[in-house]
């Protein structure tokens, strides 16, 4: 199993001279389990990664987990170039839709006047929708097993546990906890995980205000990770404030809690 970070940021995309090391790109994240490719969330990360599968020909299914619908999570999508090829075959996933609606409706939704030039129709590629419920389990390809859970965040949103080859990866992203109101699924989830990737947007301090946000600071990352024996915490979703001189001082600290602790940056390749 390959994780790769596409896009590591929170709320709204943010390129510039003071996030240069982390990156400015929101969410999304690639796993390869063998030769499936799982894709974690849509955010802007997701076109330079659609741009890098174009150049291996080979690789031409790809399924697309989406944690939620909120824009940083999705905006990637009009802009992933295997959509626009015959030939790809690709699913995109959403569970905290039903039964108001449908992540189809979702993606239509962004494609259409006037928020966008062209509707989805433009599209060349085999794409199929898939809802379900947070909570369930899922089997995308013989032998991967997505189990999934809701989790605390303003319209609901699912993380996800992956297996696969004795492998365990979760990604637990946007979520309030720990401690919350989830905790027993969050527990679950990261449940001895060989790796967790976690919100962690906000330090103690700031979440004092936002505690109805839906995000989580690194702190409370630690104490998942502890509680449910995770061997490595990864921190992610960083506050687009939180420049690189910021964040470097958070990675130590984070660090210095937990030893093993990463702090995600866009580009970092981690092998399980």
């Amino acid at each position: 199993m390959r994780v790769r970070f596409w896009g590591v940021r929170g709320s709204i995309a943010c390129p510039g001279a003071d996030t240069i090391r982390y990156g400015g790109n929101t969410p999304c994240i690639e796993v390869h389990c063998g030769n499936h490719v799982l894709i974690f969330d849509a955010g802007t990360g997701l076109r330079p990664l659609g741009n890098a599968l174009m150049k291996n020909s080979a690789r031409r299914e790809v399924e697309i987990f989406l944690t939620h619908c909120h824009l940083d999570h999705v905006t990637g999508l009009p802009f992933f170039a295997p959509f626009f090829v015959d030939g790809y075959k690709i699913g995109v996933w959403a569970g905290n839709l039903l039964p108001a609606a449908s992540v189809e409706q979702v993606m239509r939704k962004i494609m259409s006047s006037p928020l966008f030039p062209v509707e989805v129709e433009i599209f060349r590629a085999g794409i199929t929708f898939h809802d379900f419920v947070s909570g369930d389990v899922l089997e995308p390809y013989p032998g991967v097993t997505l189990r999934t859970a809701p989790l605390d965040h303003p319209d609901g949103a699912s993380g996800y546990r992956l297996e696969y080859n004795g492998k365990i990866f979760a990604v637990i992203s946007d979520t309030s906890g720990f401690p919350g109101n989830r905790d027993s699924e969050l527990v679950s989830l990261a449940r001895n995980a060989d790796l967790i990737v976690y919100d962690a947007t906000f330090t103690e301090e700031e979440i004092k205000t936002r505690e109805t946000w839906g995000h989580s600071t690194w702190e409370r990352g630690v104490k998942l990770a502890n509680v449910a024996n995770v061997k490595q915490l990864c921190l992610f979703h960083h506050d687009p404030s939180h420049d690189d001189d910021f964040m470097d001082g958070l990675a130590a600290d984070a660090a210095d809690a937990r030893p093993g602790t990463i702090t995600a940056r866009e580009g970092q390749i981690i092998d399980l």
